[in-house]
């Protein structure tokens, strides 16, 4: 009896945290090309799947990390998406190698691709490359890269 109350407190404290983990957004700061950054991790499957959906705007020099398990050509689109974004893919030194500009809703369901596999993607507000002259090559710098292994 007591190793099955033992093994349901241990379940609900491992759902406990596994909702925690799900439902609290992940932040940090970063430096990109010459601008500090609040940065928001998608770092989960769940968080990953919605990204920026369903919100409103996106403060001024704010973005969204999206950080993959694996190296892949990962797809987005603008699918329950309320205003227009910059997107940029990096290679695993934090270079971007392709980006995507003035990506509307409306593009929605065209799906955008980088032009080979990557970990990491991050998406600003709508003009956030030219008015800061960011074009490929251009280094995102964090106190840490986080990995992912869903």
């Amino acid at each position: 009896m007591r190793f099955l109350i033992l093994t349901a407190v241990a379940v609900l404290i491992l759902g406990g945290v596994a909702y925690f983990e799900y439902r609290t957004p992940v932040y940090g700061t970063g430096e990109f090309s010459g601008v500090s950054l609040n940065i928001e991790y998608a770092l989960t499957k769940e968080t990953r799947e919605r990204g920026l959906s369903d919100r409103g705007e996106m403060p001024a020099n704010s973005a969204m990390l999206f950080v993959f398990p694996a190296a892949d050509r990962h797809g987005f689109w603008m699918k329950d998406m309320l205003f227009s974004i910059d997107i940029f893919w990096f290679d695993d030194q934090g270079q971007v190698i392709w980006i995507t500009e003035d990506v509307s809703p409306a593009t929605y369901p065209s799906v955008f691709y980088p032009p080979k596999p990557v970990h990491y993607v991050l998406e600003a507000p709508a003009g956030f490359a030219t008015s800061h002259n960011i074009d490929i090559g251009a280094q995102l710098h964090l106190q840490s890269w986080p990995i992912v292994s869903e």
